[in-house]
């Protein structure tokens, strides 16, 4: 641990004067000597930390996106060589070497604070073993060590012995089920934080090795932090508590307003999104408008929760823009003055007339809409006069016999049969 301390050396001073000066302010809240106020300088320290990384978290969830946009051809490689696991895998690696992206950016958060964690862990081993370090002097040195959390002192571990827990003003039950506690807490807050990441905000369409090493690190970290855990002081249990409580939270609020496309997460969104569009005829918000945009700018290439959504709001009148704005779509809205009519800038639709049968257009038919009686009747109308005026009509010779016809004959004159011969 001494060679890990002298890498680290360099980022020591900087925290244990982060400590002091956070232990300044609450300590003349709750006194200087009390676990309260070193215990909240170091939870302070945490959320300091943590806020400095929040560029580095959103610079995270670009690369979720940005692996979540390659699943498509991801998926492809998968069935192109699904019997050359080696070959698979090697494509897989050149599909991130064009694109840019890195299947290990999740890890990235966690890299980063572990000199932080390392040179806390420094800073509280100088205070069990009686040690200055940084800016802490003397009287700092003291009164970190007569502070107690729960009765377990700041610097104790789970395997002290009782000799090296009541130099420190304190039992080996005490501390035991104090850092016990601490060290389940943080185990079931990181494999939760795991967990809903796996089950809510994952596209599992498509199964890619991102998948199985988040499905791998759910199980391995908690059990790391329960076997390194037994070595760590109490103040690096409670840094290490909080910072999983910080992910925990800030994972959680990504899921619920910023999730991943074709997750269930994602579909728990758009429908309460659905709602929220339908109750206000708008999107309100800047978050839920820059939402829509993306959900319009993919076309055809949206996933079902995204049509989904889309059909709800077409189903309502409504009509999402390229903007991210939604407004009454012109479809199915109907511009009317107050009597009925349509307005005068709204063109009716034209109706196609209703076409005649055979036997009516013979007849003449129904008149025209607009037609007077007077009209003068067509050549196909019927006249008005009496049969008595018509002239007879001369019949044609053979017009009987063509009527006559019987069926399977042909029309017209027939050729006369030959005689038959006797």
């Amino acid at each position: 641990m001494d060679t890990i301390a002298s890498l680290f050396s360099f980022i020591t001073t900087p925290v244990s004067w982060v400590i002091v000066q956070f232990h300044k302010v609450y300590g003349a809240i709750f006194g200087p000597d009390t676990g309260w106020a070193w215990g909240l300088s170091i939870v302070s320290l945490v959320i300091l930390i943590r806020i400095c990384l929040i560029p580095l978290f959103v610079k995270q969830i670009k690369s979720t996106r940005a692996m979540q946009t390659l699943q498509p051809e991801m998926k492809k490689i998968q069935e192109r060589y699904k019997n050359d696991k080696q070959r698979q895998s090697e494509e897989m690696m050149k599909l991130y070497k064009e694109t840019g992206t890195n299947p290990l950016s999740s890890c990235l958060p966690i890299l980063a604070q572990s000199p932080f964690f390392f040179a806390l862990y420094h800073v509280l081993n100088g205070i069990a073993t009686g040690d200055t370090i940084g800016v802490i002097n003397e009287s700092l040195l003291a009164s970190a060590r007569k502070a107690h959390i729960f009765g377990a002192p700041l610097a104790a571990k789970f395997k002290d012995g009782s000799a090296t827990v009541q130099a420190l003003g304190a039992t080996v039950t005490d501390v035991r089920v104090v850092t016990a506690v601490m060290i389940i807490l943080m185990s079931a807050s990181q494999f939760y934080t795991q967990r809903q990441l796996m089950t809510k905000n994952v596209d599992t369409t498509v199964k890619t090795p991102f998948m199985q090493q988040q499905k791998m690190l759910m199980y391995v970290f908690p059990v790391m932090f329960a076997v390194f855990g037994i070595n760590f002081p109490v103040g690096v249990l409670v840094y290490w508590l909080t910072t999983n409580v910080w992910t925990m939270g800030q994972q959680m609020y990504v899921i619920h307003n910023n999730p991943t496309p074709g997750s269930k997460a994602q579909a728990a969104y758009l429908e309460r999104l659905t709602k929220h569009v339908l109750n206000h005829g708008k999107a309100r918000k800047r978050s839920e408008r820059t939402i829509i945009k993306a959900i319009v700018a993919k076309g055809r290439d949206r996933n079902e929760f995204e049509r989904k959504f889309i059909n709800g709001l077409n189903k309502a009148g409504l009509a999402a823009q390229a903007d991210g704005t939604v407004i009454q779509s012109e479809s199915q809205a109907t511009v009317q003055t107050e009597d009925g009519s349509p307005a005068s800038g709204a063109t009716p639709k034209r109706q196609q007339p209703k076409r005649q049968s055979k036997s009516q257009r013979q007849s003449g038919g129904p008149k025209a809409a607009g037609e007077t009686e007077a009209s003068e009747p067509t050549s196909l109308s019927k006249s008005d006069e009496p049969e008595d005026a018509k002239p007879a009509a001369k019949k044609q010779p053979g017009s009987a016999n063509r009527s006559k016809a019987q069926s399977g004959q042909r029309k017209g004159p027939q050729r006369p049969k030959s005689p038959s011969k006797k």
